[in-house]
Formats: C-alpha cells, sequence, structure tokens
C-alpha cells in the first residue's frame, strides 16, 4: 500500500490491472484501515480515469455474489450519490413508479454515506428486509415488477471499507461505482452522476458495453432530474442538453426537493409520494425521472409520451401497489 500511496502522491494514475489487483485486495483484506482510509481520501482529490473506473468496476463483478435473473428484461435506476444536495429518495420512488408501469426493475442500493439517507436506509425503515436469496428476488420481480438488490449482502469489498466509508463520511469512488456493478447485471441502466467530468467518464465507458442507457446530469450538481435547472443526458443516440421549460416545466426552488437529512423524514416523504399526498414539485420530479427510465426502455416514445404512462402509474396507486407487494413479499 505505501507505493500505491506514493503513486498517487505523485499524481499517477493506475491502468486498468493495477486498479483491479487494488479493489480486488482491498475485498480480500490485504490492507488495513488506515491504508485503505488514506487511499480512499488521497485517491478522491484527483479525477477518476476511465481505465481506472473500469478496473475497479471488473473486481467488484468478478468477487460479487451472481444473481441469475433475466438480466436483458431489467432496468436499473440508480445515482452515484456525493452530489451534496440532501434531496429525498428521487429514484427509489421512480423505480417504483416504472415497475408500477409493468416494467421490470432490479433496485441496486446501499445506506446513504455522504447523505443522509440512501435508498437501504428507507427501504429498510419501510419494513423491507434485505435478501440475497434468488428465489425470494425472482418472486419479487414476478408479482411486485421489482427487486432491491442491497449492495453489501453482494459485495464483499463493500463490507470490508463500509465502517470506513462511515467514518469518513464524505464521497469515496465506492460512490462512483454503485450504478456499474449492479449484480444483476441489467441490460437496461439509467444513471444519475455528481459531476459532468464523470458523466463523461461513464459514457465512455458505457458507449464499450452493450448496455441500454441514459446517463444523467443535471447541471448544478445533481446526479438526477432535479427541475431546479436543465440537464445533460449521454445515451446511444449522443449527448444532449435538455432544457426543463422545453419539457414543460417551470424551475423548482431546490429547497421543493430537499428532505433527505433523516431517515424517517424521507420515509414520509416516500410515502406521501405513493399514496399521493405529496406537493407538485416532489411528484413531478419523481415522474421526470422515471419518464426518462420508460424512455431508456422505450426509446422510440416521446419524453410526453413516458410521463404519462409514469404518471398513470402513480395516481392509479399502481407503483403503491408494487411498493407494498414488494415489502409484503
Amino acid at each position: 500500500m505505501k507505493q500505491i500511496l506514493n503513486h498517487l502522491f505523485e499524481h499517477k494514475t493506475f491502468s486498468k490491472a493495477e486498479s483491479k489487483n487494488i479493489l480486488t485486495n482491498i475485498a480480500q483484506g490485504k490492507y488495513n484501515n488506515s491504508q485503505m482510509a488514506a487511499f480512499m481520501t488521497a485517491y478522491c482529490m484527483r479525477n477518476i480515469t476511465v481505465d481506472e473506473l473500469e478496473g475497479f468496476r471488473d473486481a467488484m463483478l468478478e468477487l460479487c455474489l451472481p444473481v441469475e435473473l433475466p438480466s436483458d428484461e431489467l432496468i436499473d435506476l440508480c445515482g452515484t450519490g456525493g452530489d451534496g444536495k440532501d434531496t429525498f429518495n428521487i429514484s427509489t420512488l421512480a423505480s417504483f413508479v416504472v415497475a408500477g408501469a409493468g416494467y421490470k426493475v432490479a433496485k441496486h442500493g446501499n445506506y446513504g454515506v455522504s447523505s443522509g439517507c440512501g435508498s437501504s436506509n428507507v427501504m429498510e425503515y419501510l419494513g423491507y428486509k434485505f435478501t440475497a436469496e434468488i428465489g425470494t428476488l425472482k418472486k419479487n420481480l414476478d408479482e411486485a415488477n421489482i427487486c432491491f438488490l442491497h449492495a453489501p449482502l453482494f459485495h464483499p469489498a463493500m463490507k470490508t471499507v463500509a465502517p470506513i466509508r462511515r467514518e469518513l463520511g464524505v464521497k469515496t469512488f465506492f460512490n462512483m461505482l454503485g450504478p456499474l456493478v449492479n449484480p444483476a447485471r441489467p441490460k437496461n441502466q439509467i444513471v444519475g452522476v455528481f459531476s459532468l467530468e464523470l458523466a463523461r467518464v461513464y459514457a465512455y465507458l458505457y458507449q464499450k458495453s452493450a448496455k441500454n442507457y441514459t446517463i444523467l446530469h443535471a447541471l448544478e450538481g445533481y446526479d438526477e432530474v432535479s427541475l431546479t435547472c436543465d440537464f445533460k443526458t449521454f445515451s446511444k443516440s449522443g449527448e444532449k442538453i435538455n432544457s426543463i421549460t422545453d419539457l414543460g416545466f417551470e424551475k423548482l426552488n431546490p429547497k421543493e426537493i430537499a428532505g433527505g437529512s433523516t431517515v424517517p423524514e424521507s420515509a414520509d416523504i416516500f410515502i406521501s409520494v405513493l399514496v399521493g399526498e405529496a406537493t407538485t414539485a416532489q411528484t413531478n420530479v419523481v415522474l421526470c425521472n422515471a419518464a426518462l427510465a420508460i424512455q431508456t426502455l422505450q426509446p422510440n416514445k416521446s419524453f410526453g409520451d413516458c410521463f404519462y404512462e409514469a404518471e398513470d402509474s402513480l395516481l392509479s396507486k399502481k407503483a403503491l401497489i408494487s411498493f407494498k407487494t414488494l415489502i409484503e413479499g
């Protein structure tokens, strides 16, 4: 590790193979906590390269507990986190809206580290029991159109570093990895990214894959469509700036989508959206993210058509039924 840290201090980058080897050694507990904390801290003082991200990803997927699910049908809605915005759980809610609209979702999630409430925090608080049991996950997909994959159950590397990440309390390269290492390996994915530079790295990586994807970054730094500003998307059809006024929405005040600082507060907003008692701002943000996910699956449909599908899922309570079915399953 001393050699690795000196390499970082000299502002040098790692090859794909070196990155893969470092993460494999982290997962296998070959470094002590102080060394791993030093590595995670020093590493995040510069930007990640495509080779490094690819190497870290490959190591995580090679080490993970495999999940045999119908990957071609699946979509994951997952953000990197680390945007420091403390919004409520928008992508998790959008996942249930997409499931309620009839699509199969494999939601990859974890506890919040750099935010107050990650998707796993709110799901656990609302009564979901995490599982890696394949029969249960398949049953969830069949009955609720969604399964929830709690990252530490599938990734030994995350278990090793979880206490260190909690103590550091800031975003690390594990934030950047989260969306890339869904153990179900869904063919379809919408990924929210906290910086434009990282969005470009992701886009380069995804271009080399067989995935059907949308990478999004809201220009004020959100890792989701926030409706507080325009947002950029990267997909197989290229990159695009999306104007929220062109989509038919007025710009929101950031305070209107805040609410992720505590788990109970996040859970209250979560349920209020599903039962139809949320504010218009909260509801529209969720629907826009769900619509973009549906459009990722159905690229020939307009954003407006996808938004109406999402809206029908929420207003008809299909999204709520999907949530209740998962919790009770």
